[in-house]
């Protein structure tokens, strides 16, 4: 069983956290929700709820097995936060899996992780990510070693698939 940190603020996808949650604890692995501290839920775009298991201030990526970034304006918005950066940093740096759908890549730019990696996000994320150095595909998932990235929910049956497998 892997432990995977999900990091995640207001106005994530739905679908991006709870389908890929979902397959994941499926495969008999564990998904920890982290947010803010002193948040005890996070608003989905689309209205659902998702509690909050773990603050960032709480947490390190030696707890961990994998991270799971889904998207939204989630991401843009974790991205001005430091503390979110540097979890994102390491956790690359780490060699462990790493896991980003749609917005989710943007958070890489902020974390200087782009540059020579391969990977994929949304329409309008794809441009700032060839900018920061990154070679972009326009695929349901592109898988650069640690890196597992797709584009939209259309992609999550793939992306699911693939980081179940990653996990493996």
């Amino acid at each position: 069983m892997s432990k995977i940190a999900a990091i995640m603020t207001d106005f994530v996808e739905d679908i991006e956290i709870t389908s890929p949650k979902e397959a994941l604890e499926n495969a008999g692995n564990e998904v920890v929700v982290i947010s803010d501290n002193g948040k005890d839920h996070v608003d989905g775009k689309q209205g659902s709820v998702f509690s909050i298991d773990q603050s960032i201030d709480n947490v390190d990526v030696s707890s961990f097995d994998a991270l799971l970034i889904p998207g939204g304006f989630s991401p843009d918005q974790l991205r001005t936060d430091d503390r979110y950066v540097d979890f994102t940093k390491k956790f690359v740096e780490s060699g462990k899996p790493v896991f980003a759908i749609c917005h989710g890549p943007q958070i890489f730019i902020q974390a200087g992780v782009t540059k020579g990696r391969t990977m994929t996000g949304f329409t309008s994320v794809r441009p700032d990510l060839a900018n920061a150095g990154a070679n972009v595909k326009d695929e349901e998932v592109v898988i650069d070693d640690n890196l597992i990235t797709s584009r939209t929910p259309d992609d999550l049956e793939a992306f699911n698939k693939e980081i179940v497998n990653a996990l493996k």
